[in-house]
């Protein structure tokens, strides 16, 4: 794997650091916000965020992605987030850093690079974590920054989706 098993964890668990931040700047009067009627709104966002890697990670973990697998695992997990509160999804969040060192810390080498089948196309599972979860991460907590921006939050930048802190953008 290009990543040693620390370097993905570390970078899975920065990952929820920025996605905290994030979360942590969401106004509670604009949790029912979406940009279109058809999208997720601020709330699910986070519901869902509350529940993607773990799932994808266990899903991956089990060696077959299929109908069958991911409804068995997607389908609980969904439901019970879609009951979270805001304060609820962020907690279930928060508790991902740790899950992520649990979860990925049993894996072998020979885990990462074993071959499995999703959906009909071969894959291993490092390339699996990396693309899914860890790439899940980048593209969700990007939507939220929008979401942010969208709903009014114009003093977030650049440092706020990438580093995960407040800071201007400005040159010293």
């Amino acid at each position: 794997m290009v990543l040693t098993r620390e370097e993905l964890i570390s970078s899975l668990q920065n990952e929820v650091r920025i996605l905290l931040h994030l979360a942590g700047k969401v106004d509670p009067s604009k949790l029912d916000y979406r940009p279109t009627p058809k999208q997720r709104s601020t709330l699910e966002l986070l519901q869902y965020l509350a529940i993607m890697g773990p799932t994808q990670l266990a899903v991956i973990r089990g060696g077959a992605i299929d109908r069958g697998a991911m409804s068995a695992a997607w389908g609980p997990a969904e439901a019970a987030a879609k009951t979270m509160t805001f304060d609820q999804a962020i907690s279930a969040i928060k508790q991902q850093s740790a899950t992520y060192a649990t979860l990925l810390n049993g894996w072998t080498e020979a885990d990462f690079r074993e071959e499995i089948d999703m959906f009909g196309n071969k894959s291993s599972r490092g390339t699996l974590v990396v693309s899914l979860v860890l790439g899940g991460h980048a593209v969700y907590r990007s939507q939220l920054f929008g979401y942010l921006k969208a709903s009014g939050q114009e003093q977030l930048n650049t440092m706020n989706l990438w580093a995960g802190m407040d800071g201007s953008m400005a040159a010293a």
